[in-house]
């Protein structure tokens, strides 16, 4: 994600506040699960994994005591905007925001967590970075019945963190300055010396890079995108947003990897920009996750619940592709990102989108 670093949106992080406690009911084997009570004991495990007929309602109670939410987020300013909006008129309750871009946001966790500060509940970025969350043990287990209406794909096997919509890698080229007819039909037409000078790509996309070359197969891969680069030039540039405003002024007449819909977004406006799937078409998943030392331990489960359910129409109308394929069918043909593989050889992609793509060795 590209969002920039800033600081919190409200008045400032509230201190750790009192956790509620479970007050659970004796009853006999196979009986209905206990109700969860607020008092002092309880731990966010419990709260996290409790099942009961009554869960949401306990968890608003719990969360409107708490008052507030903090958020880590690396989501634009105006999609959050909406998400927050729809939290805030539901429940009442108040959301601390702090943007930043996915490896900020992994850096503070970690940097923090390090020194015994816990101020995050919530953490809400890209697939590769919720997976470092998880390995870091930043992450809490949450139980989440809303869950089972998520396409397979969202869920991850610890489910420290729940997929809440997938960005489709796209190109994007500037109506006005690339016809039709031109356009390429695979990566290999992007070699042609005609889109000399006339190509960009976000700084940080090293794992699409390595999802796409992998399909190509790794040695004709490595050696087209070489080409490409050496014959044409590409202009690197950090931030997908970025890149699709630079399409719509025509400074980049063709992006080769943005993200459909911030493209769909700008269309939507009347911007000259259309996207283009050049196969394989990669998806990645942007998750939710609750911050295993979370200070408000019942706003937090609400709104990743909240990110699974109610959100989930408001993401579909902001032209994204929601986890449950329910509200916005998935289109055909996708090549999912594997969060897990992509972490393991990150270092490996890293390094050959930097030789290759963005500070090529020559």
């Amino acid at each position: 994600m590209d969002a920039q670093p800033s600081q919190w949106t409200s008045s400032g992080l509230t201190s750790i506040s009192h956790i509620a406690a479970l007050s659970c009911c004796l009853g006999v084997a196979l009986g209905p699960p206990c109700a969860l009570a607020q008092g002092a004991g309880s731990t966010l495990a419990e709260i996290a994994s409790y099942a009961g007929p009554d869960r949401i309602a306990n968890l608003v109670a719990g969360a409107r005591k708490e008052g507030a939410v903090n958020v880590y987020t690396s989501e634009t300013v105006e999609d959050v905007g909406a998400l927050s909006q729809a939290f805030e008129a539901k429940y009442g309750i108040k959301l601390n925001l702090w943007r930043g871009s996915s490896e900020d946001i992994l850096q503070r966790a970690v940097v923090e967590a390090r020194g015994g500060r816990f101020d995050a509940d919530i953490f809400e970025t890209g697939a590769t970075a919720m997976e470092s969350l998880h390995r870091e043990r930043l992450l809490q287990r949450v139980d989440s019945p809303a869950a089972a209406d998520l396409t397979l794909e969202a869920i991850q096997p610890h489910h420290e963190w729940i997929g809440t919509r997938y960005n489709i890698f796209v190109a994007a080229y500037n109506t006005r300055l690339v016809a039709g007819a031109d356009l390429p039909k695979s990566y290999d037409d992007l070699a042609d010396a005609k889109w000399k000078g006339r190509l960009g790509i976000e700084a940080d996309d090293s794992d699409w890079f390595g999802a796409v070359v992998e399909a190509l197969g790794e040695e004709r891969g490595l050696k087209l995108f070489r080409d490409i680069v050496a014959r044409n030039g590409v202009s690197v540039r950090k931030g997908h947003t970025l890149l699709a405003n630079l399409v719509v002024s025509g400074e980049v007449p063709l992006a080769v990897s943005s993200y459909f819909y911030k493209v769909a977004q700008l269309k939507g406006r009347g911007a000259p920009i259309d996207s283009l799937s050049i196969a394989p078409v990669v998806a990645r998943f942007e998750g939710v996750g609750v911050a295993r030392r979370a200070p408000h331990p019942y706003a937090a489960v609400l709104f990743m619940e909240f990110m699974l359910t109610g959100a989930q129409d408001i993401l579909a109308k902001r032209d994204f592709f929601p986890a449950d394929i329910r509200v916005k069918p998935m289109p055909a043909g996708l090549s999912f990102l594997d969060p897990a593989k992509a972490l393991d050889q990150s270092q490996k992609w890293s390094k050959y989108y930097r030789d290759i793509v963005t500070h090529p060795v020559h």
